[in-house]
């Protein structure tokens, strides 16, 4: 059963595992209910979508779930995104309304848990943003706000405008992309793991009580494929296996309770449609890697520590 964590000082109780629903689209009306019903089920009440998953299908099927279950709404957070347009990324105020208009009406519901600013728009106006933030709050349309992908400058100069708190920022990171947790092991030295490609987040994150929603948690490079039972990672899965044995659990568990062993207080997006194994990945609140253990997975993905 998937705990609860508090996020932005207390602001906000949500499940310490969210459903990325990008793929929900592939599933049968049924499908989707059953699998939606199961997360919920296991404990998982946090519910992430996007204006662009496909084509906003995603939404849609979610909220044929929602209109077919009364009540059901009460039960469940949902956070969608925005910025994203074909060849460009646009946080203007009119695409942000239109875009949580769309979405609404999408999801078939009257608000929304979270709005995050999906990708970084480098022309983006911080007054811009504002105004409608304000709106969507006012109106009562969107009840909590946050980031996508984004570093802490550019979280900083939203700030200079925005009034609402930025609960969480979503970010990729697992066990085999740990950029910024490798930089924070390499501090003044000149090897490429000290490399800063992301302006300190990790530690940024946790200053400002920012919970990272981390995405692809079992994905190794950009969409390269998955890292468990890979040939690619032949000592991470003797090490990843060995510990699921012995803690009577999945491998996927292991992954998402490495993640959750950070004191960051994360939110792994786990985007699985396959309802036995998103059971399987809610077991991971019921563990605790030790430090040792911890540690022996990240050296085991082939990082090597100063």
């Amino acid at each position: 059963m998937a705990a609860k964590i508090n996020v932005g000082n207390g602001t906000l109780e949500v499940s310490q595992i969210s459903l990325g629903c990008m793929r929900i689209a592939d599933l049968s009306p049924k499908e989707a209910e059953a699998h939606i019903l199961t997360s919920l089920e296991v404990g998982i009440d946090f519910f992430d979508h996007a204006d662009i998953y496909a084509g906003g299908k995603a939404e849609e099927v979610f909220g044929d779930v929602l209109v077919n279950n009364p009540g059901l709404r009460d039960k469940v957070l949902i956070q969608s995104k925005c910025g994203i347009r074909p060849g460009l990324f646009d946080f203007s105020k009119e695409h942000i309304l239109n875009s949580v208009e769309g979405s609404l009406k999408r999801l078939k519901t009257d608000y929304l848990d979270v709005l995050l600013l999906h990708r970084p728009d480098t022309l983006f106006e911080p007054e811009e943003v504002a105004e409608a933030f304000d709106i969507l709050e006012q109106k009562g349309l969107v009840k909590h706000f946050g980031v996508s992908n984004q570093k802490p400058l550019q979280i900083e100069l939203l700030k200079k405008n925005v009034k609402q708190k930025l609960l969480f920022n979503q970010l990729q990171l697992s066990i085999t992309n740990t950029g910024m947790i490798d930089t924070g092991f390499n501090v003044n030295m000149a090897n490429p793991a000290s490399i800063d490609h992301d302006g300190s987040i990790l530690e940024y994150s946790r200053l400002h009580d920012m919970t990272i929603q981390p995405w692809s948690p079992f994905q190794y490079g950009f969409f390269e494929g998955v890292f468990l039972g890979s040939d690619k990672y032949p000592e991470l899965n003797q090490v990843v296996n060995r510990l699921a044995d012995e803690k009577g659990v999945a491998d996927t568990a292991i992954a998402i309770a490495w993640l959750l062993r950070h004191p960051a207080k994360m939110q792994p997006i786990v985007g699985t449609t396959n309802t036995q194994r998103l059971r399987d990945i809610a077991k991971a609140t019921d563990i605790t890697l030790s430090k040792e253990e911890w540690y022996e997975i990240y050296r085991a993905a082939g990082n090597v520590l100063p």
